[in-house]
């Protein structure tokens, strides 16, 4: 891929929409800025519906009724367009992501470090399988890398969070 291509192909900045609360976990605060820096270092995103400019983009993530909404804009943030995802397929995923953030924090609490490490191992599958489904929602929508996709997930599971959190 040439220079130009890999910088159309790509995403700039990413926004969380909606308010946040300041209950949440610091746990799951540095999970999102770990995915935004990691985001911010390298990522695949090619909008493939609804764009005739290449990017690079801004993506403006929200949860609107029930359903998960990539607002894509250009650099300057002016919308181009958008592409939503029923929010159903993600829930199992989004749950189990909340039970390991809440198992990994009584673990620290306690400091059983061997229970840490195992629900590390169990936090990458999981964060590897909601990659893979990302992938799969947003085929013939969006092409993005497997990278993208883990990190996109785990800036979901925060959104779905900051929603249930209100």
């Amino acid at each position: 891929m040439t220079g130009s291509a890999a910088t159309a192909s790509r995403l700039d900045s990413v926004v969380l929409d909606g308010e946040s609360p300041n209950n949440l976990s610091p746990y799951i605060e540095a999970d999102r800025e770990q995915a935004v820096a990691d985001l911010a270092a390298a990522n695949h995103f090619a909008p493939l519906i609804g764009i005739d400019r290449p990017g690079p983009y801004a993506l403006h993530l929200s949860i609107q009724e029930g359903r998960l909404i990539f607002d894509i804009r250009d650099a300057a943030d002016a919308p181009l367009t958008a592409v939503g995802l029923a929010l159903g397929p993600f829930r199992r995923l989004m749950k189990d992501y909340q039970m390991l953030v809440d198992s990994h924090i009584k673990a620290v609490e306690e400091g059983r470090e061997q229970r840490i490490q195992a629900i590390d191992v169990g936090r990458r599958g999981l964060h590897n399988e909601g990659a893979e489904l990302m992938t799969q929602r947003l085929a013939e929508k969006i092409d993005i890398d497997f990278d993208t996709a883990r990190r996109l997930f785990t800036l979901v599971c925060v959104l779905h969070q900051r929603v249930s959190s209100r």
